[in-house]
């Protein structure tokens, strides 16, 4: 009896760390933070043009003012500027711990560089690679720019940081595990992996005003052009659109294939969505009544994050799995 008692609750303390992190690698079936699905090997070949670029390549973001893509790495950890077109290597960027996602905090830069293992925000300028670091909660997972802040989901912490200018400016502590991070005006919204919820918060106060269930397992979101979330419901495995005044869900998008990684295109009202379950990216055009799919590719192994230039015509994924970006013209 003792031995099984012993063995059981080996088993519970492994489950339990490996539920913990909404970047992790593996299937979590038990409730808690979505992951992303462990992709499966072989298939078709990634559509466009691959090239290796460094360990564990996560973490995608292309800023059309400077014409460059910006894409973490590891082994060591750093930050890529990468050429949009030929992905050759411009600039190499030291960080201070690993990282799994990136965005702009506005157009030409700085890049918001979360560094989980670090516990810290870096800010990248673009196109010299200038940093800021300033720390944060503990395990930045994703950082959005609303008004002049930017603010911060500490996944393990349970805590946003709201910096400005640098410096932390407060912290809210109404989350439960905040995954994706997504800025409009001056508030935010907040996609609770935890909790599978999204909330809105005006960042001038740190205040939530409000709250929305979301789905079987949300892990990320982004603002689309007609000023709605769209949000990966990577356990439900489906697209979730919500209004934000009042915020709600409007519309729920049959997406099979673990979608995870997650950009938008203004310019044509397009949504890209990386299926970890399939190595697939999917679009789809959100300027209808319903979400409707434009376009299907292979990608690279394990395609974690996405990045597309303004008006949808080149897509950028990462393949984790082997350290690989590609680069998708249509």
């Amino acid at each position: 009896m003792t031995v099984r008692r012993t063995l059981l609750s080996t088993v519970l303390a492994v489950l339990a760390v490996a539920s913990t992190a909404c970047g992790g690698k593996s299937r979590e079936k038990a409730l808690g933070a979505a992951e992303p699905a462990l992709a499966p090997s072989g298939g078709p070949a990634a559509a466009g043009t691959v090239r290796l670029v460094g360990a564990e390549a996560e973490g995608i973001v292309y800023d059309p003012r400077t014409k460059l893509v910006a894409v973490a790495v590891r082994k060591p950890t750093r930050l890529l500027l990468l050429d949009p077109t030929t992905l050759a290597i411009r600039r190499t960027v030291p960080l201070p711990g690993t990282v799994r996602h990136l965005q702009l905090a506005r157009l030409g830069g700085p890049v918001l560089v979360p560094c989980e293992s670090a516990d810290s925000l870096v800010e990248v300028s673009l196109p010299g690679g200038a940093t800021r670091t300033t720390k944060v909660g503990r395990s930045p997972h994703d950082a959005g720019a609303a008004a002049d802040r930017i603010v911060v989901g500490d996944e393990l912490g349970s805590t946003l940081t709201i910096v400005r200018n640098g410096v932390v400016e407060r912290i809210a502590r109404d989350v439960k595990q905040p995954g994706g991070v997504v800025g409009t005006g001056s508030r935010v919204a907040v996609v609770d992996v935890g909790a599978f919820t999204v909330s809105s918060y005006d960042v001038t106060t740190g205040t939530r005003t409000s709250v929305a269930p979301a789905g079987a397992g949300p892990t990320h979101g982004v603002l689309t052009r007609d000023d709605r979330i769209a949000v990966t419901d990577t356990r439900g495995n489906a697209l979730l659109l919500f209004g934000l005044d009042p915020l709600k869900q409007v519309t729920r998008f049959a997406l099979p294939g673990a979608p995870y990684g997650i950009a938008a295109d203004e310019a044509s009202n397009v949504v890209w969505v990386t299926l970890t379950g399939r190595n697939e990216v999917v679009g789809l055009d959100l300027s209808g009544p319903a979400p409707r799919e434009i376009a299907r590719y292979p990608t690279v192994g394990q395609p974690d994050t996405v990045a597309v230039a303004p008006g949808g015509r080149t897509l950028w994924i990462t393949g984790t799995r082997a350290g690989e970006v590609q680069r998708i013209t249509r």
